[in-house]
């Protein structure tokens, strides 16, 4: 059954807000000037913010520091606060609650918060008490903050229940926007819709379930392939029912298909660094390992014969 769109969640992102890559400089730190000029050409082709330090920007290898400093940069860079979302994530809930407090503080749209990752098999309330930990400790940044609950338990090994999601919901109706589900199994996401949409935007990270999602009243995405085919991403969820889309989502597939040979982060930087002619883009942080000289040649080969059109997609 098709939910309608929900209209009374205007402070709930909208549009592809891309899960950022990071590039690096040669000592492995933060090169600000590519983050911040890769930021700026994601926004004038269309989408309306960009989303720092998730999964696709390796964000629990960088420190608290790190990540403080990249987004106060991107803000003196001129990519405006409200057009940041940004994952706070870490093991340990107190740098958590500090990196929150410190995006709230800077105007952020929203966090991007999972569960704590490193102890598995923690029961349903323990997680609903590490979200309590953070939320609770807001002060008076509390009323500004606007969260999205994170699922993607084939990376953390701790997951989101229903139950989970009903509690939290209902204990801060005010701060829970939105689930961010990555868990790329279209019955699940579809069951979270079903289950909560009329309550909170169910958006997914799995980019072939957009236009399912989309029919479904789902208003957005935060992806990985929206840094380099932004447009294509948006087109799959905010147009769902257009001539073009199931070829368009079957081109995705393809592409998610021929990723598989390679780790994905490496492989996505792979191809920013393929369309941008720019070599640096294929650093990344251990416990990644970058391509080697024959796999970026590989990939540059198959990306190129899958081609992907910078105008377009």
């Amino acid at each position: 059954m098709t939910t309608p769109p929900n209209t009374t969640k205007a402070a709930a992102f909208r549009g592809i807000w891309p899960a950022l890559l990071t590039p690096l400089n040669a000592d492995l730190s933060i090169d600000h000037t590519r983050l911040a000029i890769h930021c700026k050409s994601l926004l004038a082709r269309g989408c309306p913010g960009v989303t720092s330090f998730g999964t696709t920007g390796e964000g629990p290898s960088f420190s608290m520091t790190e990540r403080k400093e990249a987004i106060e940069k991107l803000i003196g860079n001129g990519i405006l606060a409200s057009q940041i979302m940004v994952s706070t994530s870490c093991a340990a809930l107190p740098e958590t609650l500090e990196l929150t407090q410190h995006a709230v503080k800077l105007g952020v749209h929203g966090c991007l918060m999972l569960p704590p990752f490193f102890l598995k098999g923690v029961s349903d309330q323990g997680v609903i008490d590490s979200y309590r930990y953070v939320i609770d400790r807001m002060g008076e940044d509390l009323p500004k903050l606007k969260l999205y609950l994170y699922h993607i338990p084939q990376v953390t090994g701790v997951g989101l229940s229903h139950q989970v999601i009903r509690a939290l919901k209902q204990q801060y109706p005010d701060t829970i926007l939105g689930i961010k589900d990555s868990a790329c199994t279209t019955a699940h996401s579809v069951g979270l819709a079903e289950a909560f949409m009329k309550d909170l935007t169910v958006y997914v990270g799995f980019e072939p379930d957009l236009p399912e999602m989309g029919r479904r009243g789902s208003t957005g995405a935060i992806s990985g392939l929206a840094n380099f085919m932004p447009r294509l991403v948006s087109r799959l969820v905010t147009q769902p029912d257009a001539p073009t889309t199931a070829s368009e989502r079957e081109r995705v597939i393809q592409l998610i298909d021929l990723l598989g040979a390679y780790s994905l982060m490496p492989a996505l930087k792979g191809i920013m660094a393929m369309l941008s002619g720019d070599p640096t883009w294929l650093r990344v942080r251990a416990p990644l390992v970058a391509l080697s000289a024959e796999e970026f040649k590989s990939l540059e080969r198959t990306i190129l014969a899958f081609g992907i059109n910078p105008d377009r997609d």
